[in-house]
């Protein structure tokens, strides 16, 4: 088939942090276009159900909810066996779910250290470990979630970069490792949903102003990047895409 017409009928993805904001998106997203779902969550139940219900409601069957702690690495094999014991397969691992705050130098804690490198880069190579078995099986793939702040500091934000650069390198690292059985790449979004606590008004503008596309971008911008890489791009691994409307060309 050609790329836009196939489709992922028959197959299951396994997505981090999938009960909101982009990882929702995506779930939603692979779902319409004829994959399985299992959704993440850790502590999200009551969205990761929601979400659930709306898919169930669209093709029943096609979905599989599965609550997890990501920081307990000794639990990740037991979290991809209860998604294969139903789905009888994994083609798809989405690693998306991440710890997002500022920590300003002088004042950061081993707690932070540990949260920040634990849900950005050791949970997805753990996570990706335990489902290589099936992975390797299905010809799967893996698709981690970035950021353009692997590449370019983001103030007060050192370990979250720290972090986000050091999934980059294990993408390129696993692509390498993995191939041809295992395609894997990244997804960098630049800004896309703001946070939840807010962001001043000034603080907002300014970023759009940076961005020559005039606009921020949307979780359906990062979903169909992944939707490419998991359907589309079957040369393609050890890429890590910037989806960003354009705002790192002028970095």
């Amino acid at each position: 088939m050609t790329a836009g017409t196939a489709t992922l009928d028959g197959r299951w993805a396994l997505i981090t942090g999938a009960a909101r904001r982009v990882g929702a998106t995506i779930a939603r997203t692979l779902h319409a276009h004829g994959a399985g779902i299992a959704i993440h969550y850790r502590a999200s139940a009551q969205p990761a159900r929601a979400l659930a219900a709306e898919l169930e409601a669209l093709r029943p069957g096609s979905t599989q909810l599965v609550q997890a702690d990501l920081l307990d690495v000794q639990g990740l094999p037991a979290m991809v066996g209860e998604v294969v014991a139903k789905t009888r397969r994994l083609d798809i691992l989405v690693n998306n779910a991440s710890s997002f705050y500022p920590t300003p130098l002088g004042s950061v804690t081993t707690e932070q250290w540990d949260d920040l490198i634990g849900t950005n880069l050791r949970a997805p190579l753990f996570l990706s470990q335990a489902a290589l078995p099936h992975l390797r099986a299905s010809g799967g793939v893996i698709v981690n979630l970035i950021d353009i702040h692997a590449i370019r500091p983001l103030r007060d934000h050192a370990v979250y970069g720290a972090a986000k650069a050091g999934l980059a390198m294990l993408t390129r690292s696993m692509a390498r490792d993995l191939a041809p059985a295992v395609r894997v790449n990244g997804v960098a979004p630049g800004a896309v949903l703001w946070p939840d606590d807010g962001i001043a008004d000034t603080t907002r503008d300014s970023i759009v102003r940076q961005i020559p596309m005039n606009r921020a971008g949307t979780p359906e911008d990062i979903a169909g990047c992944v939707l490419y890489l998991v359907r589309d791009a079957s040369y393609v691994t050890g890429q890590v895409i910037v989806v960003d409307g354009g705002r790192s060309v002028g970095w």
